[in-house]
């Protein structure tokens, strides 16, 4: 691929990119007001259920890139809407963990495919190889994000 093109084509990623972000956070915006959640929350309850246990208010802190404070009041506001509960570690009854509550999450993912539609039909028209280069592609910018998260809340940089 000659310079030339490729220049072009990553002036047009940058674009296009800044324009993905903005139609995503629109849509979560959307979501989250039909929900009656702040976008965070909304972000924080589908973080939460990727999650395969419950966790502590920490990793929390850990998942969203809030400080602890930050995030104790964040799940204050789920706990509250319902879409959460806090409960003791059997292991350890010092700890205290944040469980989703599964009707509720239930209700939130319907409610997110119904706003969302279905997704499918997008990569329908795309073989294995393009899949794999949008899967390889969002680990990047998921791992990529995190990072910048971090730099920009003070952690480093």
């Amino acid at each position: 691929m000659s310079g030339n093109v490729r220049s072009r084509l990553l002036d047009e990623l940058s674009t296009v990119s800044r324009r993905y972000v903005a139609a995503f956070a629109l849509f979560n915006q959307a979501v989250a007001d039909r929900l009656g959640l702040h976008p965070t929350d909304l972000q924080c309850l589908n973080l939460l259920s990727l999650e395969r246990a419950p966790v502590t208010t920490g990793r929390v802190a850990e998942l969203t890139g809030l400080t602890t404070g930050s995030a104790t009041r964040l799940v204050d506001r789920l706990e509250k809407a319902g879409y959460v509960v806090r409960e003791r570690d059997a292991v350890d009854r010092r700890r205290v963990l944040v469980a989703t509550v599964p009707e509720r999450l239930a209700e939130f993912g319907r409610t997110w495919e119904r706003l969302g539609g279905d997704w499918s039909p997008l990569f329908a028209d795309l073989d294995d190889a393009e899949l794999a280069v949008i899967v390889r592609h969002m680990r990047r910018t998921v791992e990529f994000s995190g990072e910048q998260v971090v730099r920009l809340r003070g952690g480093r940089g």
